[in-house]
């Protein structure tokens, strides 16, 4: 369990992270709302919160079913304890289980938006409409409601889609409050926050920046730091702390893996030449990725070859500046709390199951041994970019495309060629010049970057298939290009994006025109969940 007291004003309120996908969201959430969170090990002992003296408990979802052998229990002296206690979807469930409920398996599961009807008396619900949406993301339900409680919403799906019992302070939903795509999630938090367990906004993040700095340099001391730099707006964030914490005791080693998008390899290097005070070290491993990656098609593989080849290129580094006088103890990285949950490698002790892997959160090669620096590790992507611009980084930094670490080798369904790059990086070039273009007169109509309209991740998908065209008058065989365009928050929920039909023309007709080899432009309208947002 890890505690951040220096980060206490008060009394924390406890997340008790049963392996969900949106654990880290509801610390998150709670911090939003200027109250402090912290996320720990849902097998935490009844003993063990009395010592962390919480002002409440939250609940949270999780992957498994409540009855089955291996799923996720809960230490029941912790309803013992008098503290308010609000669960979501499988702490719905679990505090059902619990308290003498029951849950069983529904005929027909809920993911997505589901509309709500709530009963007229309801303290976590106060102040919202009867009728509003929510989001669902389950299979098994609540089919009773234990003792004391009273249900108050159902959907058509399901009839107990929240319970509360107000004498004991014990709340809980089938849905997701957290998430932004819950209408009203907010205000039940602020419902459950403020109303019931009588909290104050006493936490916030104006010092996050200098607490980081002195966190580094009390961890480095005089030794000397690698950074595992992308260009991408984590680890920019990371080399602007450690530039302020440590200055040239930091090497920022860019490895080019020949998986970027268009100019960005020679956009990296000028920013990070030019705006840090730190050594750069430009890695040419083009041709030593495409030899590994030649004929390879499973995307964890890609991600398994990528990764183990990163820490190589690392540790090539870490060599050349030891044999030079300048040993390197620690490797500073980007790292992000959507980063480690999608990885299953939940650093509270959580049993997140695995989505995909991520090339920093591989284990090193055998021989290779860094001490980390992740002075991000627990923040979401907007938190990143918050201080980000706390710590003075650009714009074009910090509001920069998220790109994953494998970079277009899974953006490329099937094996990836160089064929295949110059195509996606054409049409992915394209894509962004568009949508920032798109996002560019959102802002000038709102005043706001993420306001209703605006597009917070958008790339192209080349997929392992061709199909038929007329071009020309003459016949094509060609592959199609897909676009992914999604708006979230956090990483941790999306929706596909509500572009105008006029923006979905012209990015087609430009990829169609301008990229040989395509003849075809398709739209993907899933949300995450039940897709992710990359897609492999």
């Amino acid at each position: 369990m890890t505690q951040h007291t220096s980060d206490r004003s008060a009394a924390p309120v406890l997340v008790l992270d049963f392996g969900a996908q949106y654990g880290q969201l509801i610390a998150r959430r709670v911090r939003d709302l200027q109250v402090y969170s912290e996320l720990v090990p849902c097998d935490i002992s009844a003993d063990e919160v009395r010592e962390l003296n919480p002002a409440a408990i939250i609940l949270s979802g999780g992957p498994a079913s409540v009855y089955a052998e291996d799923a996720p229990s809960i230490d029941a002296g912790i309803f013992e304890l008098g503290l308010p206690v609000l669960g979501f979807c499988y702490g719905h469930q679990i505090m059902a289980a619990t308290l003498g409920g029951e849950v069983s398996h529904s005929d027909v599961g809920e993911y997505g938006p589901a509309t709500l009807t709530r009963e007229r008396d309801s303290a976590l619900m106060n102040a919202t409409p009867l009728e509003q949406t929510v989001w669902m993301s389950h299979r098994d339900a609540v089919s009773q409601a234990p003792e004391g409680f009273m249900v108050t919403s159902s959907t058509s799906v399901c009839p107990i889609a929240s319970m509360e019992d107000p004498t004991r302070r014990f709340f809980s939903t089938q849905f997701h409050p957290e998430v932004a795509h819950t209408e009203h999630g907010g205000q039940m938090l602020e419902n459950f926050l403020f109303e019931i367990c009588g909290l104050e906004k006493n936490w916030s993040m104006d010092d996050v920046a200098e607490r980081k700095v002195a966190d580094i340099r009390k961890q480095v001391g005089e030794d000397r730091v690698i950074l595992a730099l992308s260009g991408g707006v984590d680890s920019s964030v990371v080399a602007a702390l450690g530039a302020r914490a440590i200055g040239r005791q930091m090497t920022c080693v860019f490895i080019n893996h020949g998986l970027l998008r268009k100019g960005e390899p020679e956009q990296v290097e000028e920013v990070f030449t030019t705006q840090f005070d730190v050594d750069f070290i430009h890695v040419h491993a083009e041709d030593r990725y495409a030899a590994l990656l030649d004929g390879v098609v499973d995307p964890e593989e890609k991600r398994r070859i990528i990764g183990t080849q990163f820490w190589k290129e690392f540790f090539a580094v870490a060599t050349e500046l030891e044999h030079d006088g300048r040993p390197v103890r620690f490797l500073a990285q980007g790292t992000i709390y959507p980063d480690i949950i999608e990885s299953g490698a939940r650093k509270t002790g959580g049993k997140a199951s695995t989505i995909k892997s991520h090339h920093n959160l591989i284990p090193f090669p055998e021989g290779v041994h860094f001490d980390l620096i992740e002075p991000l590790d627990h923040f979401f992507k907007d938190e990143v970019r918050a201080l980000g611009r706390e710590l003075g980084l650009p714009e074009h930094i910090v509001y920069r495309q998220p790109f994953p670490g494998p970079g277009l080798a899974i953006r490329i369904i099937g094996a990836v060629s160089p064929e295949k790059l110059e195509i996606l990086r054409e049409a992915d070039a394209i894509v962004r010049e568009e949508l920032d273009a798109h996002n560019k007169r959102v802002f000038r109509q709102t005043g706001e970057r993420s306001g209703a309209g605006s597009v917070w991740q958008y790339f192209a998908v080349l997929p392992d298939i061709k199909s038929v065209g007329v071009m020309g008058d003459e016949r094509t065989y060609a592959r199609p290009i897909i676009l992914r365009a999604v708006e979230s928050s956090d990483a941790m929920t999306a929706d596909w994006a509500k572009l105008p039909y006029e923006v979905l023309g012209r990015i087609s007709s430009r990829i169609v025109a301008e990229v040989p080899g395509v003849n075809r432009v398709a739209y993907d309208i899933t949300s995450k969940p039940p897709a992710t947002i990359e897609w492999e």
